[in-house]
C-alpha cells in the first residue's frame, strides 16, 4: 500500500498550451485509420484533406497562444514566444509541403511517390507499377507525425521528451526519403543511409542525455540550468553538452556532422527533400536556441568557442564543395549546410539574458522562417523541370531556360538570389538580422568570415541564373510542367513572402523580435 507521501501525482496539463499538438497528432492518426480502413480510390483524395486540415490546425491554434508563457505536463513542455513562433512556422512550411506532396498533374504516374514500396526495384512487378496511377498514401500520415514531432520538439522543456521528439520526427522521415517513384536505388540507399547516420546521431544524444543527468541529476532544462550554475564547468555536463550538441547538430545538416546531407536531398523524392530542407531545419535550430540559452545560459563561455568554430566549418564547406556540384539538388544542399553556419552566427550573438532577450535569438528566427519559405519554393521549381527519368536535376539541364519558360526561370532566379543574400529579398533581411547581433556581441570575426563565405556561395547560384539565361538550350532539353493546383499555391506564397520580408520586412521581424522570450 502507497502511503500519503508515496502517492503519485497526476501533472497539471493545460489542453489549451497543448492543443496544436493534440491537433496535428490526432489528424496523423486518424490518417492512420482511413489508410487502415478507407477504400483505396478515395484514399488520397481523403489523407491529403486530413493531413491539411492536421497541419492547418495547428497553425491557427497555435497563433491562438500568442502571448501565453506558462510551462505545462509537468514541466515537460514549455510555451513561449520563441516555441509559439517555432511552431507556427513549422506548421505553416508542413501545410505547404504536403501540397508539394499533393501534386499530381507533373508526373505521368500523377505521384513523386511510388506505388508500392515493398516490391523490389527493378522487378517486372516495380516495371509495370512505374506508370501505374496508385499512389502510396502512407507518405501523409507519416508527414504528419513527423510535423507533430517537430512541434514538439521546439517546445521541449525537458531533455527525455526532447529525445522522444527526435525520434518521431526522423523515423517517418527515414520511411518517405526511400519512396521515390523514379531512380528508386537511389531512393532507397538515400533512405538506408539517413536511417544508419540518423541512429548514430540519436545514440550521442542519449548518451548526453545520459551524463547530463549523471552531473545535474535532472533531465529538466531551468534544473541544467540551476546545477550548471552552482557547479561550474562539470566534466560530466560539458562531455554531456558536447555529445547533445553532435546530436541535434547531425539534424540540422552542421558540418562536419554533415555527411548524409547531398545524398539524401538527392536521392529523397523532391516533395520530401523540399520538407526536409525547411521544417527539419527550423525544428532543429529551435532545439538547439532552446538547449543553450535555457539548459546552458550560464554556462555560455562552455559552448561558445565550440559554436564559434563549428560555424565557420559549415559556413566554409557548404561554399567551397557548392561550387564543385553538377546536380541542382546536391548544390541546394550544400546551400543548406552553409545556411546552417550562417544560422549559428545568430546563435552566438546571445546576450546572456536569463530568457534570451537582448539576444540574436528574433533574428535567428526570422532568418529560419525566411531560409524555410525561400528554400521550399526553389525545391517546388525544381520538380517543374522533366526528362525522359523524371525530374531534369543536372546542371546542364537547366541551360536556356529562360527561353523555354520565362516565367519558371525569373522564379527560380528570385529564390537563387534570395539564397544569395542579395538585397531586397529575404535572405538578405535574414542575414542582416543574425549578423548584427553577432557583432554586438563582439563577434565580427565571424561575421567577416560569413560574409566572405557568402561571396564564395554566391558564385554557385549565379551559376544556375547564367546558364538560364545566358546559355544556348539543348536540343534534348527538358520540358518545363504545368504545375497543377497545389504546387501554383506553394509558388505563389513562397514568392510572395520572399519578396515582402525583404522589401517591407518590419512587421514580421518586430514580430519575431516580441516572440524571442523563453520561459524555464
Amino acid at each position: 500500500m502507497l502511503s500519503a507521501a508515496d502517492a503519485i501525482t497526476a501533472p497539471s496539463l493545460s489542453l489549451g498550451a497543448l492543443a496544436p499538438l493534440l491537433v496535428v497528432f490526432g489528424a496523423a492518426c486518424i490518417g492512420v485509420l482511413v489508410e487502415a480502413f478507407g477504400p483505396r480510390e478515395r484514399r488520397h483524395a481523403v489523407q491529403v484533406a486530413v493531413a491539411l486540415v492536421g497541419t492547418v490546425g495547428g497553425l491557427v491554434t497555435t497563433l491562438l497562444l500568442v502571448g501565453e508563457r506558462q510551462v505545462t505536463a509537468g514541466g515537460a513542455l514549455a510555451v513561449d514566444g520563441a516555441s509559439v513562433f517555432l511552431m507556427a512556422t513549422i506548421a505553416g512550411l508542413g501545410a505547404l509541403s504536403v501540397l508539394l506532396f499533393a501534386e499530381r498533374s507533373l508526373d505521368p504516374a500523377r505521384s513523386a511517390f511510388v506505388a508500392a514500396a515493398a516490391v523490389p526495384a527493378g522487378s517486372p512487378r516495380d516495371r509495370e507499377l512505374l506508370t501505374a496511377h496508385r499512389v502510396q498514401t502512407e507518405v501523409y500520415p507519416l508527414a504528419t507525425f513527423a510535423i507533430g514531432g517537430m512541434m514538439l520538439f521546439v517546445a521541449a522543456n525537458d531533455l527525455l521528451i526532447m529525445f522522444v521528439a527526435l525520434e518521431v520526427l526522423s523515423l517517418p522521415l527515414y520511411l518517405i526519403s526511400g519512396l521515390a517513384r523514379r531512380r528508386r536505388l537511389l531512393s532507397q540507399e538515400a533512405a538506408v543511409k539517413y536511417f544508419l547516420l540518423g541512429s548514430f546521431a540519436s545514440a550521442f544524444f542519449l548518451y548526453g542525455l545520459a551524463l547530463v543527468y549523471g552531473a545535474t541529476g535532472s533531465v529538466r532544462l531551468a534544473d541544467i540550468r540551476t546545477a550548471s550554475a552552482a557547479g561550474g564547468t562539470d566534466v560530466l555536463l560539458v562531455l554531456g553538452l558536447g555529445l547533445l550538441f553532435v546530436g541535434l547538430m547531425f539534424k540540422a545538416s552542421v558540418a562536419p556532422f554533415h555527411a548524409w546531407t547531398p545524398d539524401v536531398y538527392q536521392g529523397a523524392p523532391t516533395p520530401v527533400t523540399a520538407f526536409m530542407a525547411a521544417c527539419t531545419k527550423v525544428a532543429a535550430f529551435g532545439a538547439i536556441l532552446r538547449l543553450l540559452y535555457v539548459a546552458f545560459g550560464t554556462s555560455e563561455w562552455t559552448w561558445r568557442p565550440l559554436v564559434y568554430g563549428i560555424a565557420i566549418v559549415s559556413m566554409v564547406v557548404g561554399a567551397v564543395l557548392g561550387l564543385t556540384q553538377t546536380d541542382i539538388k546536391r548544390m541546394l544542399a550544400y546551400s543548406s549546410i552553409a545556411h546552417a553556419g550562417f544560422l549559428l552566427t545568430g546563435v552566438i550573438g546571445y546576450g546572456g539574458g536569463a530568457d534570451g532577450q537582448g539576444t540574436g535569438l528574433g533574428g535567428t528566427m526570422f532568418y529560419l522562417l525566411a531560409y524555410g519559405l525561400t528554400t521550399l519554393g526553389a525545391f517546388a521549381v525544381v520538380t517543374l523541370l522533366r526528362d525522359g527519368d523524371g525530374e531534369a536535376t543536372h546542371l546542364s539541364k537547366w541551360a536556356g531556360l529562360a527561353r523555354r519558360s520565362p516565367l519558371t526561370a525569373a522564379v527560380m532566379g528570385l529564390f537563387l538570389l534570395a539564397l544569395a543574400g542579395i538585397p531586397l529579398t529575404s535572405g538578405f533581411t535574414g542575414k542582416f538580422a543574425v549578423f548584427r547581433p553577432a557583432i554586438d556581441d563582439g563577434a565580427w570575426p565571424l561575421v567577416v568570415v560569413a560574409l566572405l563565405a557568402s561571396a564564395v556561395a554566391a558564385f554557385f547560384y549565379l551559376r544556375v541564373l547564367v546558364l538560364m539565361y545566358f546559355s544556348e538550350p539543348a536540343a534534348d532539353g527538358p520540358t518545363v510542367g504545368v504545375p497543377g493546383l497545389p504546387t501554383t499555391i506553394v509558388l505563389a506564397v513562397t514568392v510572395t513572402a520572399t519578396v515582402v520580408l525583404g522589401v517591407v520586412p518590419g512587421a514580421v521581424l518586430d514580430l519575431a523580435e516580441q516572440a524571442a522570450r523563453f520561459v524555464g
